[in-house]
């Protein structure tokens, strides 16, 4: 324990009468690679921000030591020299940590010229050298750019820019690939394990996704209800954990649960030749056609889930919105719906057939209307389809969809803030439910939950399909998902579709450089460059 960078010794946090960390310890020696596990709520991410003092309005009990110096002891203004000298973190979502209003190269410079005193001009330059250390093409130029013009992994490594910009003996990495594609994922680890080695850096790495820690940290630390439950090394962790709560957190992985499709099911979705295409302003009066998506055939059976997966940018959600008719593309091609052509009509006469097709997104919290109750939220749908319907009969439709996916009618004046994410997707699902549909588009449903909440959903949707026959577009990055879920899947790229098939096949045997390195990358193996 002398020894360490870092320790932590029976931090209890309390926020008003609450405790969210109790009694929590560990230490973290220079150089090491150091995880917190756990789910939502465990209390992993406000033990990483005490570390900084960043909780707001908590009241922090035990010890930190950072370099034998404890920094609950520490002022505001001292705070601020440890923050990003010594400490230094990476948010889960830069797009919400990163300043709109300024550019990339300004923001990190800010950092240095606080810090270290350096000019505008040298600040500058440090700033575009940094962004070339982490690997962004044409450092200099993206310097001049805004967080909205920057790719996900073009954020983060950002982010990392920013952080290490004044070399921190600790770095705190909160969820930092959560949001990321499989391929970036990778990339961004990498980047990370480089990184670390170079500058002899401590790292505290928040996730859910144990996966990844098992191939970046060097020891990891449980967390459940604010306890620290279990700490061990990564090896011996995962080969013999002691908690009940460890095993079930690592046999949380997506299980295929997906039934068979009948022989004769009849096709509900149709596409041939279908090319998505958005005209972009170049000038005053010129206009450049990108065509988002590009001569797309499918089909999709009742009972059936068709997979599309691919990197940001490849066309899969703008794909699944225009098979729907839903997006703002120009778009050519044949769709039929349940054998009516659909490509052509105008929107008012796709009305009736909107309750037939229904969507759930990949944020319920940005999904689900904040100022309307759980009631209001799932009822709305029925009141624009059906509003012959009396309010006595709607309410039975609304609770009979809540107890569907495992809620009940005490939910029903309940606000979304109220409830939990792997909740609030339960409500999203309600909501598309209460319609009867018999299409269900799934954009990335599962990707913000933790591993057991994000299995709970993916069996309440399977056993959705078995009872309804409902058919699946499912749209995500995460291929264990696809595994468990889609009978059969797409491989997009650059807006075409590389490659496709029954799940197994394409999944085990990639014919395409593309789908392998997907494939490659979601195990944590050696990506293709």
């Amino acid at each position: 324990m002398s020894a360490a960078l870092l320790e932590v010794n029976n931090l209890t946090v309390r926020f008003g009468d609450t405790v969210v960390v109790d009694r929590v310890s560990f230490a973290i020696a220079p150089g090491e690679k150091f995880a917190l596990v756990g789910e939502s709520g465990s209390g992993k991410t406000v033990s990483s921000l005490a570390v900084m003092q960043l909780n707001q309005d908590a009241r922090y009990e035990g010890s930190i030591l950072l370099d034998g110096q404890d920094v609950l002891a520490k002022s505001e203004r001292q705070m601020q020299q440890v923050r990003g000298n010594d400490v230094a973190m990476i948010f889960q979502e830069p797009m919400t940590a990163l300043n709109p209003l300024f550019t990339i190269g300004n923001q990190i410079a800010e950092v240095l010229m606080h810090h270290e005193g350096l000019n505008a001009r040298d600040a500058a330059r440090r700033a575009v050298a940094l962004l070339e250390k982490t690997g962004i093409p044409e450092p200099a130029r993206r310097a001049l750019s805004y967080p909205h013009e920057l790719s996900g992994g073009q954020r983060q490594r950002a982010m990392i820019a920013m952080a290490l910009a004044c070399k921190p003996k600790l770095l705190i990495a909160d969820e930092p690939t959560t949001a990321l594609d499989v391929t970036i994922q990778v990339q961004i680890l990498a980047l990370l394990n480089q990184l670390q080695r170079e500058e002899n850096m401590a790292v505290l790495i928040i996730s859910h996704d144990l996966n990844l820690v098992r191939h970046f940290a060097d020891r990891v630390g449980v967390m459940e209800k604010g306890k620290l439950v279990e700490s061990a090394s990564v090896a011996e962790l995962f080969a013999n954990p002691q908690q009940p709560y460890t095993r079930k957190l690592l046999q949380s992985r997506p299980q295929r649960n997906a039934a068979d499709v009948a022989a004769d099911a009849p096709v509900v979705l149709q596409a041939e030749r279908l090319r998505c295409t958005y005209h972009i302003k170049q000038g005053w009066f010129a206009k450049r056609a990108f065509h988002a998506v590009d001569g797309v055939d499918l089909q999709l059976r009742r009972g059936e889930t068709l997979g599309i997966v691919g990197e940001s940018g490849s066309g899969k959600s703008t794909l699944g919105m225009a098979l729907l008719r839903l997006s703002a593309a120009s778009v050519a091609g044949s769709i039929r719906f349940d054998g009516v052509p659909i490509s052509e009509r105008p929107q008012r006469e796709l009305r009736p057939l909107r309750s037939r097709m229904q969507v759930v997104f990949q944020d319920p919290f940005a999904s689900l209307s904040p100022r309307r109750t759980v009631e209001q939220i799932v009822g709305e749908g029925l009141e624009l389809h059906h509003p012959d319907r009396s309010a006595e009969q709607q309410r039975q439709a609304i609770v009979a969809a809540l107890e569907e996916v495992g809620l009940s009618a005490a939910v029903l004046e309940r606000y979304p803030h109220e409830f939990s994410g792997g909740q609030r997707q339960r409500i999203a699902i309600a909501r598309a439910l209460v319609l009867q549909p018999e299409l269900l588009l799934l954009d990335e449903p599962t990707s913000a939950l933790d591993v057991t909440v994000q299995q709970q959903v993916l069996q309440l949707l399977a056993e959705l399909q078995r009872r309804h026959g409902l058919a699946y577009l499912f749209i995500t990055h995460d291929l264990a998902v696809v595994q468990a879920m889609a009978h059969q899947v797409i491989v997009m790229k650059d807006g075409k579709v590389v490659e496709s098939g029954a799940t197994a096949q394409v999944l085990q045997q990639p014919q395409q450089e593309y789908t392998r390195r997907l494939v490659a990358a979601a195990t944590y193996a050696e990506a293709a460059p």
